[in-house]
Parts: C-alpha cells; sequence; structure tokens
C-alpha cells in the first residue's frame, strides 16, 4: 500500500491518511473486502503513531469506507446509504463553491477540474 504523507503540511496526518484510502478506493487500487494493514503495520511503516493510524481507521469506519473485522481488522466497505452521502456531499461541495466564488473562480473552471478529476479515477466515479 503506497500512501504518500506530507509531514510539512499543515493538515492533520490522521486526514491525510483517511484522503489517501479514500482516494485509493476511489481509483480502484483499494476494492470492497480489501484489508488496511494493521494499526501497528501502518504506523511503522509510515513511521507515526499508533494512535494517529487508529484515529484515521475510526473516521473512516464513521463515514462507512471501512468496517472493523475481528479476524480480518480493518476492510474496505463502502457504506450503501447513498442518500446521506449525497446530502454530506451537497453541503461540502457549498462550502468549497462558496470559497471558489469568493476567488472569482467561475463555473466554467470549476466544471474543467471536475472532469480533471474525474478522468483521473477513470470510470470509477461513472
Amino acid at each position: 500500500m503506497i500512501l504518500e504523507i506530507d509531514f510539512n503540511s499543515d493538515e492533520a496526518i490522521y486526514l491525510q491518511l483517511c484522503n489517501q484510502i479514500i482516494l485509493g478506493i476511489a481509483a480502484s487500487r483499494f476494492q470492497e473486502g480489501d484489508s488496511l494493514p494493521s494499526v501497528r503495520q501502518l504506523a511503522d511503516t509510515i513511521g507515526i503513531n499508533m494512535h494517529t493510524v487508529n484515529k484515521a481507521y475510526t473516521v473512516l469506519k464513521q463515514e462507512g469506507y471501512v468496517r472493523v473485522d475481528r479476524r480480518r481488522g480493518a476492510v474496505i466497505a463502502i457504506d450503501g446509504d447513498r442518500m446521506r452521502t449525497r446530502e454530506e456531499l451537497k453541503k461540502e461541495l457549498q462550502v468549497i463553491l462558496a470559497k471558489s466564488s469568493c476567488k472569482n473562480i467561475s463555473k466554467e473552471e470549476i466544471y474543467e477540474l471536475m472532469e480533471e478529476i474525474y478522468e483521473e479515477f477513470g470510470n470509477a466515479l461513472n
């Protein structure tokens, strides 16, 4: 598993881990049912505290991206609650679009960025 963590970033490491795993799911690097490394294993690999990895896994579980299996540990399990996810996405997009508007980024530029991101994920988002 290749995760890119920026130790100089202002973004918390556990959030970077969450985002990297979510991006991995979207890009089909992680599939439904894939096991993630154990908390200890991932912490040792990256060189971070186990509590940081545990926090990331907890957030991913709460958001419906993983489930915890007693035998297999953290396992990719995409939440099937599509309507709830759409509402959460709408709230997040409202803030992003408001920020874009404040910085005079046009609707066309937003669409271009969305197309670029969709292309990065290939057919996974169709």
